[in-house]
């Protein structure tokens, strides 16, 4: 019998959910204020619906990152808890909306619900443009950062980039871009590659990203390198020609996007968590509709050892 999906927590766009060696998942998205950063913690997936939720920081009222608090993700790197996220500055500093710009938080304490987050700044890519959706991995004792930004040069929104880091709030060298928007399925209505999430499986690291305008069009990619290949090399990575997540029109659930990945209490079921709406009768820009919701299931693999995604609508 086919089970179809309901969302996990609701009104939650861009959600991040990490579980840590002390037992509890974490949870972190864009609320639909956009103007703070919020966390939760439950000891199972289920739990997290109903978590207490606790506000580790706010926006300014003014400044270079008082506007548009977008995608949070949080990690625990080289023994501390840090939180990413992108923010706009006020209007009167840019005069334009979207010129986001990506930050850090950092926490030392065991429990990131409790303790002090110190506002570590922003961290420059040395590209100064507008970027957003950072996230971060280690392979082999090498912390990477991985996020999308806008290239004058390129057309289109915003391409993926990656860089090691020298820090866990600062990159060293120069970003090396991965992949840009190019296929059709990714440049409807805007062209973007972005939110990028990382998984290491079966002998391959895999990025999975999304792509086109935030409504019913926006999709997942995917691309992947061998783990034994230079991350820092282009060529070693492939990139799929078709979306491998889009719309279910049959079940109604669309634009489904921004995803991340985490485990399930068996420790070894990967489950695939992303956002989506369930209409598509969206008055206004998409963009300020609340109605982006949690899903999550679980991630299933091909014979070749590749993942298959599914609909968005089924288990």
């Amino acid at each position: 019998m086919t089970q179809i999906l309901q969302p996990l927590i609701e009104q939650r766009a861009d959600p991040y959910i990490y579980r840590h060696t002390d037992g509890y998942y974490y949870f972190t998205a864009s609320v639909p204020q956009y103007d703070r950063i919020e966390l939760r913690r439950a000891k199972t997936i289920e739990g997290l619906a109903s978590a207490q939720t606790r506000d580790v920081w706010r926006k300014p009222d003014t400044g270079a990152y008082s506007e548009l608090i977008w995608a949070p993700e949080i990690h625990f790197n080289q023994g501390a808890w840090y939180v990413y996220f992108a923010a706009a500055p006020s209007r009167e500093i840019k005069n334009k909306l979207f010129q986001h710009r990506m930050y850090a938080l950092r926490n030392e304490n065991a429990n990131p619900l409790e303790g002090q987050w110190e506002f570590m700044g922003q961290v420059d890519t040395g590209i100064d443009s507008f970027c957003l959706d950072a996230t971060t991995f280690t392979h082999k004792g090498q912390l990477y950062y991985l996020w999308a930004q806008k290239h004058e040069d390129i057309e289109g929104n915003s391409n993926l980039y990656i860089a090691p880091m020298k820090t866990p709030w600062q990159i060293e060298g120069q970003p090396i871009m991965l992949s840009k928007p190019e296929h059709e399925w990714e440049c409807r209505g805007f062209l973007v590659n972005e939110g990028p999430s990382v998984l290491k499986k079966n002998g391959k690291i895999f990025i999975s990203y999304s792509a086109s305008a935030t409504d019913h069009n926006y999709a997942m990619g995917l691309l992947w390198a061998d783990e034994n290949a230079d991350l820092l090399d282009p060529a070693s990575w492939h990139k799929s020609d078709q979306p491998v997540l889009q719309t279910c029109f049959e079940h109604k659930i669309y634009g489904p996007g921004h995803n991340s990945f985490t485990v399930a209490e068996d420790g070894s079921t990967v489950l695939l968590v992303y956002h989506a709406r369930t209409y598509t009768e969206i008055v206004g820009d998409p963009l300020w509709n609340p109605d982006r919701h949690t899903f999550v299931k679980p991630l299933r693999w091909d014979a070749d050892g590749m993942p298959d995604f599914g609909r968005p609508s089924i288990a």
